[in-house]
C-alpha cells in the first residue's frame, strides 16, 4: 500500500503483459527509486489479475525520470480489439516528473470512397445548389442586392469617374505597347471592368488595361507580324476616313490577300495584328478557367515576391526602352527577339542625330509637368480628397497645342492618328492563330492571374474581407475570353489604378461600371479628338507611370541588408528579363528561386550545441557565447530536411565537427588488428611499430574519440525520405562498432513514423527508450549515466 496518497495515473489491462509485469517489478525493485523517499510501492498492492503502474511519483530521483521511461511494452486494451503504444516522457516542472504521452489512433479513410462520395456529390443537382452555384460564379448576386446606396454611391461614383478619367489616357498610351491601335485599348477598358463587375470578389481591385500585359502582348503581335511578312517599321501617314476596314488597309503600304494562318479575306497590317491580339487573349482565358475548374491556383506560389519585382523591374526597363524611339522623334528598326533592349539602345544611339526637336521639347515639357504633378500629389495625398488628373489635362492640352500649331505637318511629328467612334462588329478568334500563340498565351495567364489575386487579397486583408481565389481565377479568365471577341487583349489588375481607387473612396466594384461608362463616352462620342495627340506624349505617360517599378532600385541595399539570396534571385530575375525577354526572364526567376530553395536544404547549416549555464537548454557553440561543452557527449544540429540531396553533406558536416570518421577509423582499426595478429603469431611481443601489446591499445583508441556519446537533434529535421532514414542507420551502425551511441532528440512525429518504418528501433522496437528522446537535456542525461564499454580497443 502506498504510505501517502498521491495523484497518479493507473493503466489496467484484463490480460496480464508479462513484459510489462517484468518491468513493473523492477521499477518497484529499483533502490534508486525508493532511496530518500518515504514512498515504497510493494507488489501485493496490485492484483494478479490487474497490472497497475504508478506513472506520477512525486519523489523519483532527477536521473531516472531525465530520459524516457522504459514503456514501450505498456499497452491500453479497449475491449480486446484496440491496443493504442504509450509513451513516456519528462516534463520539466515543480508539480510532477513523468506524465505519458499517447499517439492518437488515426482512422483509415478509404481514399476511392472518399473521392467516389464527392464526385456523386458535385455531380447531383437541386434547386438549392444550381442557386448556390450561379449565385458563386456570379457573386454580383450577393452583394447588389444588399448594396447600401446612401453609404456607398458617393465613394463609388468619385472613384469611378476618377479611374475613367485615368483610363482614357493610359488606354491610348498603353497601344504603343501592344502594337495596336488606340480604339483597342479602349475596348479592353471597357469590357474588363462590366465583366469583372459581375465575376469578381474583390470590392477594390481596378481591373483593365496593364502595362506589362500590354508589353508581353506587343512582343508576340510583332514577332507574328514579322513571321507573316509584314513591315513594323511602315509608320506611313493615318488614313482620315471613319471606316475601320478602310483605315485598316490604308494604314499600311501594302495589302496582303493571301492565306495567313487560315485568313483568306485580304487583311492588312493592323486586321493581322488584332487577330493575333484576340488568339492569344483567347487562349490565355482558357488556361485561366481551366487552371480554375482544376484548382491549380498553387502554381502562383512559385512566383515569389522577389521573382514578380524583378520581373516587373526588368519589364519595366523594357518598356522603357521601347519609348525612348518616340520620346525623341526617331524612326529606328523595331527590335525583337531575345536581348531587344540592347540592341535598340544601339539603334536610338546611331540615329540620335535624326531626333525631332519638337518631339524632344514637348517630351522635356510633359515629363517634367508629370513627374511634379506626382511627386506632390504623393506628398499632399492625405489633403487631397481625390488624385489630380494630370495625364487628362496634359493630354488635352497637349492635342489642343498639337491641333492648331499643325506640330504634324511642320515639323513632321508623329501623332496618335484616327480612333474610330463605336464598335465594330464581333469576330471569333481565329483558331489557326491560337495554335500559333498556345504556348505564348501559358506566361500572359499566369502573370495576369498572379497580379490580379494579389491585389486581392492585399486589398481584402486591409478593409477586413475574404475573396476567393478560384473564383478570381473565373473572374479574370472570363475578363479574356468574351473580350477577346469584341477586338479586345489580355488585361489584368493594376496596383497604380487600384491604389487610387481606394484612395478615393471606392466602396464596391459599382465604381467600375462608372468608370466604364466614362470610356463608353469617349468610345462613342470623343475618340476623334484625340487624332493630333502627339505619339510622343503618350510614351511620356508610359515612363512616368513607370515611376513605382524603377524605384526598386533605390530599395536593392535595404533588400540586400534583409536576405542576401532574395536579393539574388530579384537581379537575375530582372537582368533576365530585361536582357532576354520578359518571358524567358519569368521563366528564369521561378527555376533559379526553386534551385535555391533546393541548394539551401542541400548545404544547411550545421552545428555543434553547448549548454547554457544553469539550464536545460543548448544552443549553437559557435553563435553564443559562455557556453558550456557537455563531457563525453557531443550534440549535432542540423538545419534542414535529411532527405537524398544532402546525404553526403550532413555527413560531412558530422565528421567534420565531431571530428570522427567512424569509416575511417574503423579500416584503421582494422588495419592494425591484423598486423598485431601476425605479431603474435610470430610469438613477437613487440608489434609493427615498436610498441608493446598495452601500448599498441592505447593507441588503438584515437585522441579524437573523446565522447562516448552522440546526441543528434532533430528539431529542424521536417522529414526523411528513404535515403535520409538508411543514413542515421548507417551512423548508428557505424558509430556503434566504435562503442558510441547515437541518440536521437527532438524528433517530429512524422520523422518518427518514417524511423519505425524504415526500421530504426528494430521490429518490435524494445530499444526506443534509449534511442529516442523527446527533449536534448534528456538525451544528454542518459548519455552521461552510461558507462564506458570495459573494452574499448578492437
Amino acid at each position: 500500500m502506498w504510505s501517502r496518497h498521491y495523484s497518479y495515473e493507473m493503466l489496467c489491462g484484463d490480460r496480464i503483459n508479462k513484459e510489462a509485469e517484468q518491468d513493473a517489478c523492477r521499477l518497484s525493485e529499483n533502490p534508486l527509486l525508493n532511496s530518500g523517499s518515504s514512498t515504497t510501492c510493494s507488489k501485493e498492492s496490485c492484483a494478479p489479475e490487474e497490472l497497475c503502474y504508478c506513472v506520477l511519483i512525486r519523489n523519483l530521483l532527477w536521473s531516472y525520470c531525465s530520459y524516457f521511461v522504459p514503456l514501450e511494452h505498456i499497452y491500453e486494451v479497449n475491449a480486446g480489439t484496440m491496443e493504442r503504444p504509450l509513451e513516456a516522457a519528462r516534463m520539466e516542472n515543480t508539480t510532477s516528473s513523468c506524465f505519458l504521452m499517447e499517439r492518437k489512433t488515426h482512422v483509415k479513410i478509404n481514399r476511392k470512397e472518399v473521392m467516389l462520395a464527392k464526385l456523386r456529390k458535385s455531380c447531383s443537382c437541386t434547386p438549392k445548389k444550381l442557386k448556390n452555384f450561379v449565385m458563386d460564379f456570379l457573386p454580383v448576386l450577393r452583394w447588389l442586392p444588399k448594396y447600401q446606396c446612401k453609404e456607398y454611391i458617393w465613394g463609388d461614383v468619385m472613384s469611378g469617374l476618377v479611374i475613367g478619367i485615368i483610363l482614357v489616357p493610359q488606354a491610348i498610351a498603353y497601344s504603343l505597347l501592344a502594337g495596336l491601335k488606340p480604339i483597342y485599348s479602349l475596348y479592353t477598358s471597357f469590357f474588363a471592368n462590366i465583366i469583372y463587375f459581375f465575376m469578381g470578389t474583390s470590392r477594390h481591385v481596378s481591373v483593365g488595361i496593364f502595362s506589362l500585359i500590354s508589353l508581353m502582348v506587343g512582343q508576340v503581335v510583332d514577332r507574328e507580324l514579322l513571321l507573316a511578312g509584314f513591315d513594323l517599321n511602315d509608320d506611313a501617314p493615318p488614313a482620315l476616313g471613319d471606316g475601320f476596314l478602310q483605315n485598316d488597309s490604308q494604314s499600311n503600304t501594302t495589302a496582303f490577300n493571301l492565306t495567313i494562318a487560315g485568313m483568306n479575306a485580304e487583311c492588312g497590317k493592323e486586321c493581322y495584328a488584332i487577330g493575333i491580339a484576340t488568339a492569344l487573349t483567347f487562349v490565355a482565358g482558357v488556361y485561366q478557367v481551366l487552371m480554375g475548374i482544376f484548382r491549380l491556383g498553387f502554381v502562383s506560389m512559385y512566383l515569389s515576391e522577389s521573382v514578380l519585382d524583378g520581373f516587373a523591374t526588368g519589364a519595366s526597363l523594357t518598356i522603357l526602352t521601347a519609348q525612348v524611339k518616340y520620346l525623341i522623334g526617331i524612326k529606328i528598326p523595331r527590335s525583337q527577339g531575345h536581348g531587344m533592349l540592347i540592341i535598340t539602345w544601339i539603334n536610338v544611339f546611331r540615329n540620335i542625330s535624326q531626333a525631332n526637336l519638337c518631339d524632344v521639347i514637348t517630351s522635356a515639357i510633359c515629363i517634367v509637368v508629370l513627374v511634379t504633378a506626382k511627386e506632390l500629389g504623393d506628398r499632399y495625398k492625405h489633403k487631397l480628397k481625390f488624385p489630380l488628373p494630370t495625364e487628362l489635362v496634359v493630354i488635352v492640352v497637349a492635342t489642343l497645342v498639337s491641333h492648331y500649331g499643325k506640330l504634324n505637318e511642320v515639323y513632321a511629328s508623329s501623332v496618335s492618328g484616327a480612333i474610330p467612334t463605336g464598335f465594330i462588329p464581333p469576330k471569333v478568334p481565329h483558331f489557326n492563330l491560337m495554335l500559333q500563340v498556345a504556348v505564348d498565351a501559358v506566361p500572359l495567364a499566369i502573370v495576369s492571374f498572379v497580379f490580379t489575386v494579389s491585389l486581392s487579397e492585399m486589398c481584402a486583408k486591409k478593409y477586413a474581407y475574404t475573396i476567393r481565389a478560384n473564383q478570381e481565377m473565373f473572374a479574370v479568365g472570363f475578363c479574356n475570353i468574351i473580350p477577346s471577341f469584341f477586338h479586345s487583349f489580355a488585361t489584368s489588375a493594376a496596383l497604380a489604378k487600384t491604389l487610387v481607387k481606394t484612395s478615393t473612396g471606392c466602396q464596391t466594384q459599382v465604381s467600375g461600371v462608372i468608370s466604364a461608362m466614362v470610356v463608353l463616352l469617349v468610345l462613342l462620342f470623343l475618340a476623334p479628338l484625340f487624332y493630333s495627340l502627339q505619339k510622343c506624349v503618350l510614351a511620356c505617360i508610359i515612363i512616368v507611370s513607370l515611376r513605382g517599378a524603377l524605384r526598386k532600385f533605390r530599395d536593392v541595399p535595404a533588400r540586400y541588408h534583409v536576405n542576401k539570396v532574395d536579393t539574388l534571385i530579384w537581379v537575375v530575375t530582372m537582368s533576365a528579363s530585361a536582357l532576354i525577354s520578359t518571358e524567358i526572364g519569368l521563366l528564369v526567376g521561378i527555376v533559379f528561386s526553386m534551385l535555391c530553395i533546393i541548394v539551401r536544404t542541400q548545404r544547411p547549416r550545421a552545428a555543434l550545441l553547448g549548454q547554457i549555464q544553469d539550464t536545460s537548454f543548448y544552443e549553437d557553440d559557435l553563435e553564443y557565447e559562455n557556453l558550456s561543452s557537455v563531457p563525453k557527449v557531443k550534440i549535432f544540429r542540423f538545419e534542414a530536411p535529411l532527405y537524398y540531396a544532402n546525404r553526403n553533406y550532413f555527413l560531412k558536416s558530422l565528421y567534420r565537427l565531431t571530428n570522427l570518421d567512424p569509416n575511417l577509423e574503423a579500416a584503421r582499426r582494422k588495419k592494425y588488428g591484423k598486423k598485431e595478429k601476425q605479431h603474435l603469431k610470430k610469438g613477437d611481443h613487440t608489434t609493427a611499430n615498436g610498441l608493446g601489446i598495452g601500448e599498441t591499445t592505447l593507441q588503438l583508441v584515437p585522441k579524437q574519440n573523446d565522447f562516448q556519446a552522440l546526441v543528434v537533434d532533430c528539431s529542424s529535421i521536417s522529414f526523411l525520405d528513404t535515403t535520409g532514414v538508411n543514413t542515421l542507420k548507417e551512423i548508428l551502425k557505424d558509430y556503434k562498432d566504435l562503442n558510441i551511441s547515437v541518440i536521437l532528440a527532438c524528433c517530429n512525429p512524422s520523422v518518427i513514423d518514417s524511423l519505425k518504418r524504415g526500421g530504426y528501433f528494430g521490429k518490435d522496437f524494445g530499444s526506443i527508450q534509449e534511442m529516442l528522446f523527446y527533449s536534448i537535456h534528456n538525451a544528454v542525461q542518459f548519455a552521461k549515466d552510461q558507462k564506458l564499454p570495459a573494452d574499448c580497443s578492437v
